[in-house]
């Protein structure tokens, strides 16, 4: 009898000590892309997604079910439609994200203040901030999402997939005799000054992948330039992504008409491309979607060369 009470006593004493350390398996905790530490305790079910590549990462790791609320602009996948937009930036409605009930915000850094981020903190909700620059950030940022969401699997999965499609898209360009070819991305039109995408953000990465050079690889980030500046670097290939609403010339066609270009080799060429559906631009999943269109241009001009 003895000996039964001494068991019992030790299997509940065990139980005992293996209550907190259960509790602690549920945590979760990140450090952001800004390096700002969060403890949540348990994975995320209920989240706000302000920016349209944060999102998109959410619904590729499958973690679209958390969504609750998501950002005006956030607009793929087509189911992200289904939930309730929230306005973000300077004009961001802290009350309409605080009445979601989310267990945490996802927001970027560019796009908030640290006066919303403090707001919504004293309300109780954990903030988290992505900063997705280049190609690697964009894995770091998927990493993190994953980690929120407790979808850690999925994340690792989603990004040796996206490296492994990348390397084979840069290696069949390179065989396609891209390397040493110049690009120009256009970021904002003549018409509104024009801008363009330099080095150390992810279009970049993923064109060097391929072999190509930026004319404005000695420019860091998102830079003003000059018309003069564009038609005396002559650029391969030129990569746009404005907006179009269907009225007058497309994006690329404005380009090819503009006088003065004409003697441009990518117009000459035929070697612009619009992308009218965000990859390029958004720091998500995506990308290998702006890698296959850049592909799919350099196969049409080697066809064309050969044919020649």
């Amino acid at each position: 009898m003895t000996g039964k009470i001494i068991s019992l006593f030790l299997c509940v004493m065990m139980l005992a000590g293996c209550g907190p350390a259960l509790a602690e398996d549920t945590q979760v905790t990140v450090t952001d892309m800004v390096g700002r530490g969060s403890a949540l305790d348990a994975p995320a079910e209920r989240v706000v997604v302000l920016q349209p590549g944060d999102a998109e990462i959410l619904y590729a790791i499958g973690a679209g079910d958390t969504v609750v609320g998501r950002g005006a602009y956030v607009d793929w996948p087509g189911e992200a439609l289904e939930v309730p937009s929230v306005m973000s930036g300077y004009e961001t409605n802290l009350e309409e994200i605080i009445a979601l009930e989310p267990q945490a915000v996802i927001m970027t850094v560019m796009s908030q203040t640290e006066e919303q981020v403090k707001a919504l903190e004293d309300a109780g909700i954990r903030v988290i901030v992505t900063n997705a620059q280049s190609l690697e950030d964009i894995y770091t940022c998927i990493t993190l999402l994953g980690a929120v969401v407790g979808r850690n699997d999925e994340a690792a999965e989603l990004v040796s997939s996206m490296r492994a499609e990348l390397s084979g898209i840069a290696a069949e360009a390179k065989a396609l005799g891209s390397e040493g070819k110049t690009f120009y991305y256009e970021e904002s039109p003549l018409q509104w000054g024009l801008w363009a995408g330099g080095s150390g953000i992810f279009f970049d990465d993923l064109c060097a992948m391929m072999g190509l050079k930026n004319i404005f690889g000695d420019l860091s980030g998102h830079n003003s330039v000059s018309e003069e500046q564009v038609l005396a670097l002559d650029p391969d290939l030129i990569f746009t992504t404005m907006m179009y609403y269907g009225e007058g010339p497309a994006p690329d066609e404005e380009i090819a008409s503009r006088a003065g270009w004409e003697n441009v080799s990518a117009v000459k060429t035929g070697a612009i491309l619009f992308d009218n559906t965000s990859s390029i631009a958004r720091p998500g999943p995506r990308v290998v979607d702006a890698a296959k269109l850049v592909l799919e241009l350099l196969r049409t001009l080697a066809a064309e060369n050969n044919a020649a």
